[in-house]
């Protein structure tokens, strides 16, 4: 894990962003003559050389058994084919005689050979180490009144300071708050669905809040996410706009990057092929800069701490498509962030969140990561999603040490719960397997002894689909209770399956009642 390029800000007012494709990375590949290779004529031997050589290039080693054989040939393989100088027609690949650049049709054809015969024909479920609990677990279900339409909440985000909670929805688009009755106030209309709010307090004390806009939700290169932020204490003050043109903003973190005594922001934008992270420091002028740190796409998540004690915050980031992976950048005080690679995922993972805790209690900061996106290529159930748990050896040295398998889990949050001194976790699955298990959808897995977990599946399936969390003490109790957005329509990847969710419900409320 050693400390690796140096990225310097690049200066953006107001205006797009300069974007490194992901399809420009894997060109490299295709820009390099194949080097020779002599076929031994061991299909293994060969294949495993080859793949080794080529398709790590630009991310991590995709093992040929995570993937079925059908998936790996008709889908995977033909799209990987044009980042090596391969053409595809039908089921067919050909190589171009004027293309001399990328791998030759013979090679290529022994990585086909290699996945074909080493591929299975069908993944099989992973074996649950602890079964469920089908109970409430101590939570009780609150929620709002039925909306007229289906709902697609795209974002559910209460504010520590006031327990109101702040959601959007695809269809509207406008940002909603609720109090603790559950009665609605439109806070403002937006150009898109918010998807991330951060909380923070103006130089006057003022509820703030900033607001990630993605542009478009599906996995398109379409620059036209936003940022904002949006006063929370009333009145008609209009959103004040940050930033724009941004590849499908999905977070912000903010904190004093450069120790000015101003807050900066840092912007995950996710993108597709295209994308980066961001950050946003307001000038003597009030106007809005934006500078560059990595232009790497698939952002989904970042954190802002001091990790290396120098009194300087740092940005930790997962990127959960293509180059998947944890991603330490150190700041240099100098203006500019050093990067330090902790962790790479198969992009076959999905990675979908993290977050740093001190699950056993030796002082360390451990990770806590899911990984579970199911909606490109490959739409299987996958056996090795679910939620982990690594330990800091020490140093941001991450180490597995836990495992429990959840079909497409797409966020876990942590946090003591029933108050008895260690972390619980709340899990959910945007692709879960609806179909034969959704009690997956949501779990509650409480910590009984040091990393032993219970898991609660409470049931909920059948008020929505979660593709949004948040945990806060919405009723002051002392105790953390949890919020679950429905995104009820879209996105389904099993064949012969019909929703029996509440498509009206836009989200609920698990009240914690935890006896402790």
């Amino acid at each position: 894990m050693k400390l690796k390029h140096t990225f310097l800000f690049t200066s953006v007012i107001f205006s797009g962003v300069a974007l490194l494709s992901l399809s420009t990375v894997l060109d490299g590949c295709k820009s390099k003559t194949d080097s020779p290779y002599k076929l031994t004529g061991d299909t293994i031997a060969d294949g495993k050389y080859l793949v080794e050589k080529h398709c790590t290039k630009c991310h991590a080693l995709v093992p040929a058994n995570t993937l079925t054989k059908d998936v790996w040939r008709m889908h995977v393989l033909p799209g990987m084919a044009k980042y090596l100088g391969i053409s595809t027609y039908g089921p067919d690949f050909f190589k171009d005689p004027k293309d001399t650049g990328g791998i030759s049709i013979v090679n290529w054809q022994a990585i086909v050979d290699y996945y074909k015969k080493l591929a299975p024909d069908t993944l099989l479920p992973a074996k649950r180490p602890v079964a469920f609990v089908n109970d409430w677990a101590g939570f009780t279900l609150k929620k709002p009144a039925r909306a007229n339409n289906i709902c697609f909440t795209t974002m559910v985000a209460a504010s520590p300071a006031t327990g109101k909670i702040y959601t959007s929805d695809v269809m509207s688009a406008q940002l909603t708050e609720w109090d603790g009755q559950f009665t609605s106030t439109k806070v403002a209309d937006m150009p898109s669905p918010a998807v991330d709010a951060s909380f923070v307090k103006d130089e006057r004390g003022i509820d703030k809040a900033i607001i990630s806009c993605i542009g478009r939700m599906d996995l398109v290169d379409f620059p036209n996410g936003r940022v904002f932020n949006v006063n929370l204490s009333g009145g008609k003050q209009a959103p004040e706009q940050i930033a724009l043109d941004l590849p499908r903003p999905v977070q912000t973190v903010s904190a004093d990057f450069d120790k000015d005594g101003k807050m900066e922001t840092v912007i995950c934008g996710q993108g597709n092929l295209k994308g980066g992270v961001f950050l946003l420091k307001q000038g003597a002028d009030k106007a809005y800069k934006q500078f560059t740190i990595s232009e790497r796409p698939g952002a989904v998540q970042a954190v802002a701490q001091d990790f290396n004690n120098d009194g300087y915050p740092d940005i930790m980031v997962l990127f959960g498509s293509g180059d998947e992976g944890l991603t330490l950048f150190l700041n240099d005080k100098k203006g500019g962030f050093t990067d330090r690679e902790l962790l790479r995922f198969p992009p076959v993972y999905g990675s979908t969140s993290f977050q740093l805790a001190d699950i056993d209690h030796d002082g360390n900061l451990d990770l806590l990561y899911t990984c579970g996106y199911n909606f490109r290529d490959s739409r299987i159930l996958k056996p090795y999603h679910g939620l982990y748990i690594y330990k800091n050896t020490g140093d941001l040295n991450f180490k597995q040490t836990w495992f429990y398998p959840i079909n497409g889990a797409t966020k876990a949050i942590a946090a003591d719960f029933d108050k008895d001194g260690d972390l619980d976790i709340a899990t959910i699955a945007f692709f879960a397997d609806m179909k034969n298990n959704p009690a997956e959808e949501f779990i509650y897995f409480e910590q009984e002894r040091p990393m032993q977990f219970k898991p609660h599946a409470v049931p909920v399936s059948k008020y929505g689909r979660w593709m949004t969390m948040d945990v806060s003490d919405l009723n002051k109790d002392g105790k953390p209770d949890i919020i679950l957005g429905n995104y009820a329509s879209g996105f389904l990847f099993q064949p012969n399956f019909s929703p029996s969710w509440d498509e009206r419900q836009p989200f609920i409320v698990l009240e914690n009642h935890i006896k402790e």
